[in-house]
């Protein structure tokens, strides 16, 4: 019945174009969204996150995130217009492009890391476009229907290495990386091969693969992050690569790269997925 529902959405977007399309999905997924997904979880989520935040401005953070998933939503059905360069550079302003530029020149394989920010999936469509062979970590859509149409999209719009996130997809990020290719890493969920490592003051599982690559490669871990300034347009920001001392260990990188999705949250709480039971 989900995937029902969202394939009658999908001909409505591609019926009715873009701009329509994000403004219709983006308040349809604020009045549905809560029923797919609990209320309290999100609720929960940014108590630990912003403690002294009153409920009035948790509820407007937590609407003004379903209105996003909605436009992300949306958006799926019009990723082939944002791979074109000239509709891309119409509806994205990169910020440090030149950084993208030095690591394709130099040609060695980073890791490049961020969370699922509004709309996560271009920030690996820019990375790839600008000429950096890329592979992408997902993962799989619960809804066994749906979850097919996903993967074609992904891998014809937006990044055409993808693997799926688990113990077999470790290996494949392993391989990938030893052809040359750089690995775009979610590190803001769950994983249950993680570390309890802060995040918001409270232990969450986080992933250590980036700290893993450091250690054994030397690899440079490049944050990115993407937020919406408007109802269609984007920033997309490239940081630049981080280094880590020597003596730095598994845990302390691990915390660092927490530090920075912290931030990253911080500044567009709104914009984040707060659905996830990050803190389970």
């Amino acid at each position: 019945l989900q995937s029902i529902f969202i394939f009658i959405l999908f001909f409505i977007f591609r019926l009715f174009g873009y701009k329509f399309s994000i403004k219709i999905s983006g308040k349809i997924l604020t009045i549905l969204g809560p029923l797919f997904r609990s209320k309290k979880i999100s609720l929960s989520n940014l108590s630990i996150a912003f403690p002294n935040m009153s409920n009035e401005d948790k509820e407007k953070i937590i609407k003004k995130m379903w209105s996003n998933y909605g436009k992300i939503l949306a958006e799926y059905m019009f990723m082939n217009n944002f791979r074109k360069k000239m509709k891309f550079s119409e509806n994205i302003k990169i910020e440090n492009q030149a950084e993208l530029e030095k690591l394709k020149n130099d040609k060695s394989p980073v890791i490049f890391v961020s969370g699922h920010f509004n709309n996560f999936e271009l920030m690996a469509m820019h990375i790839e476009k600008s000429g950096i062979d890329l592979a992408a970590i997902y993962r799989p859509l619960n809804n066994k229907f749906l979850n097919p149409i996903m993967e074609k999209i992904r891998k014809k719009y937006i990044c055409k290495n993808q693997i799926e996130k688990g113990i077999s997809g470790t290996k494949k990020i392993l391989q990938h990386f030893k052809m040359g290719k750089s690995i775009a890493l979610m590190i803001d969920q769950r994983v249950s091969e993680g570390i309890q490592c802060d995040l918001f003051g409270q232990k969450a599982l986080t992933t250590t693969i980036p700290a893993q690559f450091v250690k054994k490669f030397n690899t440079k871990i490049v944050p990115i992050y993407i937020e919406r300034i408007n109802l269609t347009k984007f920033r997309l920001k490239v940081f630049k690569p981080l280094v880590f001392k020597k003596e730095e260990t598994i845990d302390t990188i691990t915390l660092e790269l927490n530090k920075i999705l912290e931030k990253m949250i911080t500044k567009n709480p709104e914009q984040w997925i707060w659905t996830h039971d990050r803190w389970k």
